[in-house]
């Protein structure tokens, strides 16, 4: 036991032992209708869309950060908080914008994971019951502790993208010069795909399940140092997967002209170009993406729901002690795993929708995240700091003015197709 002890010190068991949240909420931001976006991305504009990743993680930082602070100071969720300070009215706005989004993006892992039944050759019909009911007795069965830890090897999953990366052998010269050296392309199907980008990594069910995850698992203000750490470092590493997944499908679909509309598609388009090894471990990480988000998003969609009618909730307490969550989590569950099961030709239209949704209707879920983490009454000395302050109104700003432009766009087209 001396032995164990000198080999791993108390702090660093502290840190292990804080480590989590940060990582998990950042890493299964690249979900099924993530990795289709940034599959379409790839495929359909180069290299041209890498430049977005340096400011989308520069705000990732800061808004995952407010969130996971605001969670340690107040040991209230998102939509305690959001109920308290700006009333009933506005908690049902954001839930209901939050729910329809956090639908669609259930619906898009239930899609991924039918996309890998497909590749493997096994029917959807059974491999998507089978996954949905898997992930309800895990859920039900395991608490916070253990869930999370099961979370964390999903993170294993991602690394097969940085691998074939790799074995798409890109011009990494190019690809340095596109990081550096944006071309920005003001058309109406660049805005979307732009839109759809920042929405698919900045989330608003990330913030709900960041700081509900806070607070399930008791961390306060004294382990706060050391959570700041693990949602920066979540951060980077998940819009590194990001670049490496943007890089494969331009590598190989972009230079070669073929156009994709789903991470499935760019999976089998890759075998021919890349090899078979590119095209299963594009494949393997779409299932672990696929299987990630089908637990996170519908538990961040409950967590928030509950917040805002104040009933119980967490996967610390069981069904009988949160009957509602539980329940509401079912049928989000079944909700995705049939609607992706009826015959129906339009999923992949709407996996990309949902995170243009999540794109729209962003802005307006993080300005109470701002507001809150902004007042001195609530958060004390670990209000923001007027730097922060004023960096993140300038991001929403730059936010709603993308917006507003792929909108007039629609409406009156004045920009080039």
């Amino acid at each position: 036991m001396n032995i164990k002890r000198r080999i791993i010190s108390p702090k660093l068991l502290l840190i292990l032992g804080i480590i989590g949240p940060g990582i998990i909420t950042a890493t299964v931001d690249n979900d099924a209708g993530g990795i289709a976006t940034l599959s379409v991305a790839g495929a359909h504009f180069g290299y041209s869309m890498l430049w977005s990743l340096i400011p989308i993680t520069i705000l990732l930082i800061v808004v995952q950060e407010m969130c996971a602070r605001t969670g340690a100071v107040t040991g209230k969720g998102h939509a305690d908080l959001v109920r308290e300070n700006f009333g009933v009215k506005i908690t049902f706005f954001i839930m209901v914008g939050a729910a329809i989004a956090n639908l669609s993006v259930t619906v898009a892992e239930f899609a991924g994971i039918a996309s890998v039944a497909s590749l493997f050759n096994m029917s959807k019909f059974i491999f998507v019951p089978l996954t949905a009911i898997f992930v309800a007795v895990v859920t039900l069965k395991f608490n916070y502790k253990r869930l999370e830890k099961f979370f964390l090897l999903f993170i294993l999953f991602y690394f097969s993208y940085v691998i074939s990366a790799f074995m798409a052998q890109p011009d990494w010269g190019q690809v340095a010069h596109e990081m550096v050296m944006p071309h920005i392309d003001f058309t109406a199907s660049y805005l979307v795909v732009l839109i759809a980008l920042i929405g698919t990594t900045i989330t608003p069910w990330m913030q709900f399940y960041l700081q509900a995850s806070i607070v399930e698992k008791g961390l306060g203000t004294k382990e706060y140092k050391y959570t700041k750490w693990d949602v920066i470092l979540g951060c980077i590493s998940t819009d590194v997967i990001t670049f490496f997944v943007i890089v494969t499908c331009a590598a190989v679909l972009f230079t070669h002209g073929i156009s994709v509309d789903s991470a499935g598609d760019a999976a089998k388009a890759l075998a021919p170009l890349a090899g078979q090894g590119a095209s299963l471990l594009f494949a393997i990480g779409l299932f672990g993406a696929s299987l990630f988000g089908a637990f996170i998003v519908p538990i961040s969609t409950v967590f928030y729901v509950c917040e805002a009618f104040g009933w119980e909730s967490g996967v610390n307490k069981n069904f009988n002690e949160a009957r509602k969550f539980y329940i509401m989590f079912f049928l989000i569950l079944a909700f995705g795993a049939i609607l992706v099961l009826l015959p129906w030709e339009n999923l992949i239209s709407l996996m990309l929708s949902a995170q243009l949704v999540n794109g729209l209707i962003l802005p307006f879920a993080l300005i109470p995240v701002l507001l809150v983490a902004n007042n001195k009454r609530i958060m004390g000395e670990y209000a923001n700091s007027k730097v922060t302050s004023v960096f993140t109104w300038i991001c929403l700003i730059v936010l709603i003015g993308i917006t507003a432009l792929w909108l007039l766009q629609s409406i009156f087209g004045f920009l080039a197709a």
